[in-house]
């Protein structure tokens, strides 16, 4: 196939890139860098079936070849990201979200797009299942994330429903591994940054919220296998193995061997209390769970951050 991934020098733009071509596709990868990194497709650029085009998926898109898949991964993820860029996350949710879709109808391609978890926005119920609708504070500076979000959601079903689109959604939860940016704001980079440099590290609250973590190829086989099934309807895919911040933060300084201390900052507006993925869906219709556990995901991360450290 040949497939445009929008936002493909992210963090997972990057790794689906690499994964989609070592199965034979060719692989169209457009950015614009404002979070994503050259650095994380440099090594792609060899291969004949990978074409990288710098471009803003916020304005108009022209690709004069066929396409047969859009994955639609564009957008910041992180805090710091969507609260720096605010209007360009909420354009990349809307205008992105709608120049991605009328390129897949014209060129009858299938669609992909990337949501979240964040449509839950701080739950009122756990673990967090398609059915459940959200509880999110529209106007909160998580907000233009969140919104942005759901209204590609929106903007995607009816594309579907309309132009009889065929489209899949992913409701990504939080996930981690190689080639995430040491200042992506998330906690496990940041964690980990602040265990290797021996500084305190940072719990907003009293550490008792609680996430799930799961490890990139995890999730790249559970979006590869979305794509491949004819399910229209949102989809969660994430690690329902659920922790406390601060046990996670104690098993960063385990595994880092780290000496640096906790340091109890005040929790930010509007941060989700619990974050965990009802899975059932994902085993059922997709065959598919993650299989990496926690320390091996860890190890292999850490490894990755001290290289980029040192």
């Amino acid at each position: 196939m040949r497939i445009l991934i929008t936002g493909g020098a992210g963090f997972i733009g990057s790794h689906l890139c690499e994964e989609l071509i070592k199965k034979g596709n060719q692989v169209i990868c457009m950015d614009n860098f404002i979070t994503g990194d050259k650095k994380n497709i440099n090594h792609l650029f060899p291969s004949p079936n990978f074409q990288f085009i710098e471009h803003n998926v916020t304005e108009h898109i022209d690709i004069p070849w066929g396409l047969d898949y859009i994955l639609h991964f564009a957008s910041p993820a992180s805090p710091i990201d969507y609260i720096k860029f605010p209007i360009q996350t909420l354009k990349v949710g809307a205008l992105g979200t709608h120049n991605t879709l009328g390129l897949s109808k014209t060129k009858k391609a299938k669609y992909l797009l990337a949501s979240t978890s964040e449509v839950y926005g701080d739950p009122e119920v756990n673990p967090q299942s398609e059915e459940y609708w959200g509880n999110v504070n529209c106007i909160g500076p998580r907000g233009v994330y969140d919104e942005a979000k759901r209204f590609a959601e929106a903007m995607t079903m009816a594309y579907h429903r309309y132009h009889k689109l065929d489209t899949r959604i992913a409701r990504i939860f939080n996930t981690y591994g190689p080639r995430m940016r040491l200042n992506d704001g998330r906690v496990v980079p940041t964690f980990i940054n602040q265990a290797l440099k021996e500084k305190p590290l940072t719990v907003f609250g009293n550490g008792e919220q609680t996430r799930s973590f799961c490890y990139i190829s995890d999730l790249v086989e559970g979006i590869l296998k979305l794509m491949d099934s004819p399910i229209h309807d949102p989809i969660n895919l994430g690690n329902p193995q659920e922790m406390t911040i601060l046990d996670f933060t104690k098993k960063i300084l385990t595994i880092t061997k780290s000496k640096s201390k906790i340091l109890f900052k005040p929790l930010p507006e509007d941060d989700p209390k619990v974050r965990r993925p009802d899975i059932s869906k994902a085993k059922n219709l997709l065959d598919w769970q993650p299989k990496v556990g926690i320390d091996e995901g860890l190890q292999k991360t850490i490894r990755h951050f001290r290289e980029k450290i040192i």
